[in-house]
């Protein structure tokens, strides 16, 4: 039997003044619900953002795919992606102050059980809200799919109240694995619990079956991968359960 969901689109201002609109999916029940942050990938909150949001409502979370860029923008080229991307590395702070104020609507919301927050992201998103977490942001477990691992600020012992699974392609030419060894001295130094599976024979953006076409139209390295995009979820849906029923 199929959930039903009700959706729609919310908007937010971040602290830095940015007109934000997010996408919010959630199960039709009477009681209030876990709920999930999903931070898109470089392309903007596009419809495999919503995809992965409506999946969470189906399985019983409130999920809220955040806006990074501001009036919804959404491209499907590389050069505008990347143009958007690095303004939000500009100022220190901006990529947390519109997580953050994403996490707020999110948790404001009715359907959504405040004390129960978890965070999903993908490539650029991943990015998001591990930096999110390092902040020492409310989660109680964050997914990152193909995910820039790099640090903002590096977590700090007794800071990250999440724990962490990281689902890492091994052809991965963009984020490569002594990144994510760097990564993984960075939990264990914060004394961070987590995971890092390493999917063979899978690349960046493995989780988004629209990966190759856009490779092709922007001669980047990308590549969908379904197995590895099977495992990843199944893998996400046990931390998930796992730590939103404590």
């Amino acid at each position: 039997m199929t959930t039903k969901i009700q959706t729609r689109e919310i908007e937010y201002t971040a602290a830095d003044g940015t007109r934000l609109i997010g996408y919010f999916a959630a199960p039709s029940t009477a009681e209030p619900v876990a709920g999930v942050l999903v931070a898109p990938e470089w392309w903007g909150r596009n419809e495999y953002t919503e995809q992965r949001a409506r999946e969470l409502a189906e399985h019983g979370y409130a999920a809220f795919a955040i806006d990074m860029y501001g009036d919804k923008n959404v491209t499907t080229s590389a050069a505008q992606a990347n143009e958007w991307m690095m303004q939000t590395f500009q100022a220190p702070d901006t990529i947390v102050t519109r997580a953050s104020a994403g996490l707020a609507t999110l948790a404001a919301q009715t359907e959504v059980n405040a004390d129960k927050l978890a965070a999903i992201g993908f490539c650029y998103g991943g990015k998001v809200i591990l930096d999110l977490a390092r902040s020492g942001a409310e989660l109680k477990a964050v997914v990152t799919f193909h995910a820039n691992l790099s640090a903002q600020v590096p977590a700090q012992a007794g800071q990250v109240k999440a724990e962490i699974l990281v689902l890492h392609g091994e052809l991965d030419s963009m984020v490569s694995l002594d990144d994510v060894a760097h990564f993984r001295e960075e939990m264990y130094a914060a004394q961070v619990p987590h995971e890092v599976i390493v999917f063979e024979d899978a690349k960046h953006g493995f989780s988004n079956p629209q990966a190759d076409e856009r490779a092709k139209a922007n001669g980047v390295d990308l590549g969908y991968n379904a197995e590895a995009e099977r495992q990843g979820l199944e893998a996400m849906y046990e931390l998930l359960q796992r730590r939103l029923a404590e």
